[in-house]
């Protein structure tokens, strides 16, 4: 029997057969094998160029535009990106409840506020990078929630060397400053390159797993998994970024600029 579409077929489904069988037309029939019509290779395409829209759209933060950026509305398009962004400013509201939550730390150690958005930047980066790779592959059929556990595994070591990567920068940075005086991070300095070492090595891992874990179980529990854009997953690798951040500085500086 040939190869056709089903009527009832989804969008990404017919792409997916046109990807697989590489045809320039295929009939269209209903459930009882009547043909309804044909469908070609550049309607396809068509499709393909929308659907790519659509979640490019979502993964910068916004909803769909559904129709060319020339023509639609201004109040269409505040309506769009509005919705988003309420929700995104209420997220890192957190950011500020959590830094409130660490008052007493940054009040001892005013040196650890020099590096919070070094340390929530490089989170929410590392989260914003698997996110939108994984969010690719799935829309690509790379990979689905059958391939969780390869996909952890893989970002568990990216996060790491990709921590420690940073992790080294930032504790050099620290050392330079120090040594070349352009910055006195006071007799302790060690302890607090030490401290944005280990603190980012933390925070990209976790912001790296959260990122490719996201789309996958959006995509399981029925949602889109463009909805964990870019931005939501920054939004929330920040704050969690400042508890892990702090948590590792009580560890390493307690006893010394934490008393």
């Amino acid at each position: 029997m040939g190869i056709s579409l089903q009527v009832n077929h989804p969008q990404k489904e017919a792409i997916s057969i046109f990807r697989n069988n590489s045809r320039y037309a295929l009939p269209v029939v209903n459930d009882s094998g009547v043909l309804l019509g044909i469908v070609t290779l550049d309607d396809v395409l068509r499709l393909v160029e929308k659907e790519n829209t659509r979640e490019i759209q979502k993964i910068g933060g916004s909803e769909a535009l559904d129709e060319p950026y020339t023509s639609i509305s201004f109040v269409n398009l505040i309506r769009k990106r509005a919705g988003w962004l309420v929700i995104l400013f209420l997220g890192e509201m957190l950011t500020a409840s959590a830094m409130g939550h660490f008052a007493d730390e940054i009040s001892k150690a005013t040196v650890l506020a020099l590096f919070i958005p070094l340390i929530i930047s490089s989170g929410g980066n590392s989260g914003s990078q698997a996110s939108s790779i994984i969010i690719r592959s799935m829309a690509l059929g790379e990979i689905g929630f059958a391939d969780w556990f390869f996909v952890i595994r893989k970002e568990l070591f990216s996060g790491l060397l990709l921590g420690t990567i940073l992790g080294i920068v930032g504790f050099f940075r620290i050392f330079l400053w120090q040594h070349l005086h352009l910055y006195d991070y006071g007799e302790h300095w060690k302890l607090v390159a030490l401290t944005v070492f280990f603190a980012l090595i933390g925070v990209v891992l976790w912001g790296t797993i959260s990122g490719s874990m996201l789309p996958i179980i959006l995509k399981k529990l029925g949602a889109d998994p463009a909805a964990s854009s870019a931005p939501f997953v920054a939004t929330l690798v920040d704050v969690t970024g400042l508890i892990i951040y702090f948590s590792v500085a009580f560890i390493i500086l307690q006893g010394t600029l934490l008393k």
